[in-house]
């Protein structure tokens, strides 16, 4: 069978009763993260611009779909379209190896089509797990290609997930959501060059409104093609440069893998659990510097007045954002607010980084001042085969002593209830109360057991 054969013939049979308690868990989390991230976002300029944009292109139109925070009345393209910005401007996402964030464009897709079908809570988790499961699969080998070749591998990976979750929902069968991945490769897009020439490229708020458009597209009926990623003048042609399986990046520093890869093991080694929490609203490659740091200095009690400086061994491609071949970010010499440096010595000072507080701040009175110094003294080492998201990390002290801690790539990989500990400090900086919020995460907690999903899920975002 052909690549979109096998996955839709994944996401038609799957059941509930089919998914490790691992999974569940995991797809709760994943909805906790990316409804925490809205809220943050709710008075946002990126929020207030996305509701002006669907109030005029939808002026007049009959909504049936729910805008998170604000409860505006949209259609399922034009809610999904606001839910996706306001996601993204939160900068609470999820990450999956480093360049893809599938919940920016899953979890709108996912809400917009429970709410209009009213499904229940574990058709919900189904379609997530599902979405997931796919998405990552077909993205995890080519996101650093697909990157040197212009395109914006987050976009045109999620326009998959995002159709995955709404085909489900809405009960498709292997036939037609075959025909939803097939129109996904006529829509998918995403670049690079906005973003490296001063704009604000449209990212995944594209992606889920042109998902929403394949998934309608094949529900009535309209054939995509059998061999539409794998074939000849096929998606992964297009967007990596060959149906070989040659790369010219990897995360590995491998340069081949095998197409058959994608759907090897399907529905039993669930790639899904490779997605972890950008808990800190920064680029993903930032993350692990706050906490490892941390964790290091606690460990050895080390204190930033007996710090002479500190060395992190990275992988090479988290100096190169977003790829080598179109860098925007290198190493900064000397580091900047904001640089991965910045973030290091913010782990090394404070034990942390404010949840609240986005990834590019300006400094000012609300960095300390041995943040702002420390940074100065922190050296990023490239390496070809370092683990992605695990630096090493070394500080030496001012009596010659050095101290080292690993990162293995897993510290932002967590079970619910670790999840909910960590993004509950963001209370108090929402538009809805910390006990709404502790009833979101809540709902999230006990979605198997909710006879409809887009309710709590939905409402509680929006302020009694």
């Amino acid at each position: 069978m052909s690549l979109s054969r096998q996955l839709s013939g994944f996401v038609a049979d799957l059941k509930f009763e089919d998914l490790p308690s691992a999974v569940v868990d995991r797809a709760k989390g994943v909805t906790l993260q990316a409804l925490s991230s809205a809220l943050v976002a709710h008075d946002m300029p990126a929020t207030h611009q996305a509701l002006a944009i669907m109030r005029e292109e939808e002026a007049g139109g009959a909504g049936i779909a729910t805008a998170l925070c604000s409860g505006e009345k949209f259609t399922k393209a034009g809610a999904a379209f606001v839910n996706a910005e306001m996601i993204f401007a939160g900068g609470k996402w999820d990450t999956f190896r480093m360049l893809t964030h599938p919940g920016i464009a899953i979890m709108p897709a996912a809400l917009a089509a429970a709410e209009a079908t009213g499904c229940s809570g574990k058709t919900f988790l189904i379609a997530i797990a599902a979405a997931y499961e796919v998405m990552e699969r077909m993205a995890s080998e080519f996101i650093p290609t697909v990157m040197s070749r212009g395109f914006h591998a987050g976009p045109v990976f999620g326009i998959f997930g995002a159709a995955i979750a709404a085909a489900k929902i809405h009960g498709l069968d292997a036939d037609q959501i075959n025909g939803a991945i097939a129109q996904c490769v006529n829509l998918a897009s995403g670049n690079l060059e906005g973003i490296r020439s001063g704009g604000r490229s449209l990212r995944e708020g594209g992606a889920v409104r042109n998902a929403l458009l394949a998934v309608a597209l094949a529900k009535h009926g309209i054939p995509g093609g059998e061999t539409t990623l794998e074939g000849e003048a096929g998606f992964y042609h297009s967007y990596t440069g060959n149906n070989l399986g040659q790369l010219r990046y990897s995360f590995t520093g491998l340069n081949r893998t095998d197409l058959t890869k994608i759907t090897e093991g399907l529905g039993q080694d669930w790639i899904f659990l490779e997605t972890l929490y950008r808990i800190y609203s920064t680029a993903g490659y930032n993350i692990a510097h706050v906490d490892v740091t941390a964790k290091l200095c606690e460990e050895h009690d080390i204190a930033y007045a007996d710090i002479d400086r500190i060395e992190a061994v990275v992988n090479w491609l988290e100096t190169l954002y977003p790829s080598p071949a179109f860098p925007v970010r290198v190493i900064e010499h000397p580091p900047r607010v904001g640089s991965t440096q910045y973030f290091s010595a913010y782990g090394a000072v404070t034990s942390g980084y404010p949840l609240l507080r986005g990834g590019q701040p300006a400094p000012g009175e609300t960095d300390p001042p041995e943040v702002l110094e420390l940074m100065n003294r922190i050296t990023l080492i490239p390496m070809a085969h370092r683990t992605l998201f695990g630096p090493r990390v070394t500080v030496f002290t001012k009596d010659g002593r050095g101290f080292t801690r690993e990162g293995t790539g897993r510290e932002f990989i967590w079970n619910f209830e670790d999840e909910a500990d960590r993004i509950r400090p963001i209370a108090s900086g929402l538009a809805i109360t910390p006990e709404r919020f502790e009833g979101l995460i809540d709902a999230c907690r006990t979605l198997e057991q909710a006879e409809t999903a887009w309710e709590p899920l939905i409402l509680l975002t929006i302020p009694a």
